[in-house]
């Protein structure tokens, strides 16, 4: 009885959607309609060069923080988060995205500093939902993500969607360790406790690891895709979808999933996605080895792809080589301004815009 309980459960909010975050996004459009949009008024202000640099995130100690999209914060970065973020902000051209990889568990960055939370625990979401189902995970998010707020942060890169019960694959720990349906429902409902907290939420890590390898060290390919989980999180209205560096042999064997217009176009046509997509770290072990084989610039072809930001600390030589992207042709003005108007609308949305 139990378990045709917890199925039942796991349907019906994998098909309810955010009813309460819908009808708060219907009247922020309504009012825009009766005022200027920040962000179109503030991508007009911007010339090629501060719209480039505002499609990076990168980490706080680097010297054009101020001039990117936004930052993201590791453990190493918990001494004062909160006085860090705010410097960051105060010296930003445009204000910032504050992120951070809080998944709970083997992912918990404020687990460096138990004393910002008063030595609270984060579990993973898998511990949660054995313990207390799907209500669980989802109260879990809302908690964290109010924690995450009062600290100044404003997208959380969770929750993770990937599809795993294989407890020997690499990103079995970060996952719900369900079935896609459960798994799917989990997507849902976090993704509606996160934003409900004006926080960000970022599907990851599309389209799926499954049971490839660790990209951080290497190349992983894989041959399937469950896409529920991440079809479940786009209709729940998730604001960002992080991108792996997996090579997905069945949609495009020659390119890492980040770096493939192919899988740019399963998530914007297919999904029909029509927030923010960002890339995976471009420093990991996958793309530094596929950049030095064939000899190009991993921002470009992350641009090319259909990214909207990419994480990368490369800002000045990236721009650089984007812009001439731009004059040979490779890449065009208006993918440009496309990108980063969502990046500004999103930056709007969460209140940044003034």
């Amino acid at each position: 009885m139990k378990k045709i309980l917890t199925v039942m459960f796991a349907l019906l909010m994998l098909f309810s959607g955010c009813s309460a975050t819908k009808s708060v996004h219907e009247k922020k459009r309504h009012l825009r309609h009766s005022a200027p949009d920040q962000a179109e008024i503030k991508l007009k202000s911007m010339n090629q060069t501060q719209k480039i640099k505002q499609m990076f995130i990168v980490r706080p100690q680097n010297q054009s923080a101020s001039q990117t999209g936004g930052v993201i914060l590791f453990s190493q970065d918990m001494n004062d988060p909160k006085a860090l973020i705010s410097s960051l902000q105060n010296a930003a051209s445009t204000p910032l995205l504050a992120g951070i990889d809080q998944e709970g568990g083997t992912v918990s960055r404020l687990s460096a500093n138990p004393a910002l939370t008063n030595n609270r625990e984060f579990p993973s979401p898998k511990e949660v939902f054995m313990q207390k189902g799907l209500k669980g995970t989802a109260d879990e998010a809302s908690q964290v993500a109010k924690i995450l707020h009062s600290l100044g942060f404003n997208w959380n890169l969770a929750p993770v969607a990937d599809v795993s019960q294989n407890q020997n694959s690499f990103i079995y720990d970060r996952t719900l360790g369900q079935n896609t349906k459960t798994t799917a429902a989990y997507v849902a409902k976090t993704v509606c406790a996160i934003q409900k907290q004006n926080v960000a939420a970022c599907l990851k890590h599309f389209p799926g690891y499954g049971s490839a390898g660790d990209t951080h060290t290497g190349f992983a390919e894989e041959d399937q895709m469950d896409l529920k989980p991440f079809k479940a999180g786009i209709k729940n209205g998730a604001d960002t979808v992080l991108v792996a560096h997996v090579v997905i042999k069945s949609v495009d064997p020659q390119l890492p999933a980040s770096l493939s217009p192919k899988i740019h176009d399963l998530l914007r046509k297919k999904l029909g996605f029509k927030g923010v997509i960002v890339t995976d770290d471009l420093a990991m072990g996958a793309i530094r080895q596929f950049a030095e084989n064939q000899r190009v610039c991993p921002e470009v072809l992350a641009v090319k792809a259909g990214n909207d930001l990419i994480m990368s600390e490369n800002v000045d030589s990236g721009t650089a080589a984007i812009e001439q992207a731009i004059k040979d042709k490779q890449i065009s003005q208006k993918q440009i301004n496309q990108s980063v108007l969502r990046i500004l609308k999103l930056k709007e949305k969460l209140g940044l815009l003034k």
